[in-house]
């Protein structure tokens, strides 16, 4: 309401009347985060659909594991460049046409896919199979950056982490689609166009909610003091700024060689333990089981750190125990018969490394305040791509072929990989990049200071909520119960004296981290 047509008089006393009167959500924030959830996840299962089965794909379309690896690798490569546009377009043309136009390349790369399987593309399969990862890449981009600028322009501020976790964690779900299902429909290779086909239905549902049912990028009155100065920096100039601030540029790197980090692991997570005997159908469950868990705890924690605040706190522990995990990983994936152990590892290795990427995407805006959440978020993306691409490249290089042993469940028709020293290089990279977060970044909470000492949001019970959201004091025996709010306010009536009385009779008080000068996160 502040600063919308229809404003009543009064000079100076305006921005004042707009704060006491606060800021508005609106209930269909959520058919949008519905719309988003439902595109990301479609766009992860095209993703990694065809890592679980990457044997059986190779043998039946003639191809070499080299050949599979690049159909996840592509993404990595594609979204660098089509990333830097994707953040463009997100805080320029606006979030609603980035959503339907990811949608639509996503649902063609998800068709184009397909054609392999049928007389059309017969003759060139890695050919079609390019063209449609290549399609869903560019899709990738538009898709995975933008939770935290929904989050920031539609939600209000006691929402924003958990719609962000939401948003953030229905691309691992696509994940654990793509490891539970692939499996599950190729059975043989005459499920190959089964499972090409099955993931056609949720892009084509996804692309047409998309443009059906999403009408405006921002809503007409803003949920809170930070989505009314969203994208308040020009692209380029938020660029500059996002590159020049030390804490982002840290926490870029750090979690942007975890996505690295965790892009390669899903992606040859088949091809390093059919060495030892691992079916893929165990492989489909460790990835499983890695996703679940990872969703999981970024629920627990999405709805912690909305509440306290802590941030920082916890992506730093979620690295180290993250770290620990990945170091018992790439010693445990060597050795045969050790499925329990596996699935616990990938278990432990989805809940605290997977459940942080949210808090970190909403750590990157806060610390970026007040550069646009597209570029905040999307940089960070695109780092963690190229780092991504990086490492798989030099953990593939540093495998070696060797003698095939009888227990061994690889079927390109070679002899199988030596990952072990690309195991323990994995594990190293992710205890550097955890000793760097936690010994370097530290950050003042820019957009929560922004916000403390404007008008909060109007939840949804009509009570004004303070910026920790502690309940109103009207549900407090001690407090001084809040008027509603008169009819004079909404007319302009009566002038600065009630527009003071009401600030003293507000139920704002003093949030938990403080007005000012407070909330550094540091650890």
């Amino acid at each position: 309401m502040a600063g919308t047509a229809g404003d009543p008089p009064g000079g100076a006393e305006t921005p004042a009347l707009g704060a006491m009167l606060g800021y508005r959500a609106y209930a269909r924030r959520w058919v949008f985060l519905l719309v988003l959830s439902l595109l990301s996840c479609s766009n992860a299962t095209l993703w990694l659909s065809f890592a679980p089965v990457a044997d059986t794909i190779a043998q039946h379309f003639l191809l070499s594991t080299e050949q599979i690896n690049w159909l996840s690798l592509v993404f990595l490569v594609v979204s660098i460049p089509s990333g830097v546009v994707a953040i463009w377009v997100l805080d320029s043309i606006g979030l609603r046409w980035a959503t339907v136009l990811g949608a639509w390349l996503n649902f063609a790369g998800s068709v184009l896919r397909a054609l392999p399987s049928t007389a059309i593309g017969t003759q060139a399969p890695f050919a079609f199979f390019m063209g449609g990862q290549g399609l869903c890449a560019v899709a990738q981009t538009l898709v995975i950056f933008s939770p935290a600028k929904l989050a920031a322009v539609w939600f209000p501020e006691h929402q924003r982490a958990t719609a962000n976790m939401i948003g953030t964690m229905s691309n691992p779900l696509g994940i654990l689609v793509a490891n539970v299902l692939s499996p599950a429909l190729v059975k043989k290779e005459q499920g190959i166009l089964i499972m090409l086909a099955t993931y056609i239905i949720p892009a084509g549902l996804a692309c047409l909610l998309a443009t059906t049912c999403l009408w405006e990028s921002v809503p007409p009155t803003p949920p809170s003091a930070g989505a009314a100065h969203s994208t308040s920096e020009k692209f380029l100039d938020g660029l500059k700024l996002l590159v020049r601030n030390k804490a982002y540029v840290i926490l870029a790197v750090c979690f942007g060689g975890g996505v690295g980090i965790f892009s390669s692991f899903l992606a040859l997570l088949e091809q390093v333990l059919c060495v030892y005997g691992y079916s893929n159908e165990f492989v489909g469950l460790c990835g499983a089981l890695f996703i679940a868990f990872g969703i999981l705890g970024a629920l627990v924690l999405g709805l912690y750190v909305d509440r306290t605040k802590h941030f920082t706190e916890a992506i730093k522990v979620g690295f180290c125990l993250t770290s620990v995990v990945c170091v018992a990983f790439a010693l445990v994936s060597q050795l045969q018969g050790q499925t329990l152990a596996l699935a616990a590892i990938c278990s432990l290795f989805g809940l605290f490394g997977f459940s942080v990427a949210p808090v970190a995407m909403e750590l990157a805006v806060e610390c970026s305040f007040p550069v646009g959440e597209g570029a905040a978020a999307g940089l960070i993306f695109v780092l963690g791509q190229a780092e991504g691409m990086l490492v798989m490249l030099l953990l593939t290089s540093l495998t070696v072929r060797r003698a095939q042993p009888s227990f061994s469940t690889c079927q390109d028709g070679l002899d199988p990989l030596d990952w072990r020293v690309s195991m323990l290089l994995m594990a190293g990279l992710s205890v550097l990049f955890s000793c760097c977060l936690v010994l370097f970044f530290h950050t003042p909470y820019r957009r929560l200071q922004a916000e403390a000492g404007t008008s909060p949001s109007i939840q949804d019970n009509g009570c004004l909520a303070a910026a920790d959201h502690m309940p109103c004091p009207a549900e407090s025996p001690e407090a001084t119960p809040r008027p509603p709010w008169p009819q004079q306010v909404l007319q302009g009536q009566e002038g600065p004296a009630l527009v003071q009385r009401l600030r003293e009779q507000s139920c704002v008080e003093k949030p938990a981290w403080g007005w000012e000068g407070s909330g550094t996160g540091r650890l």
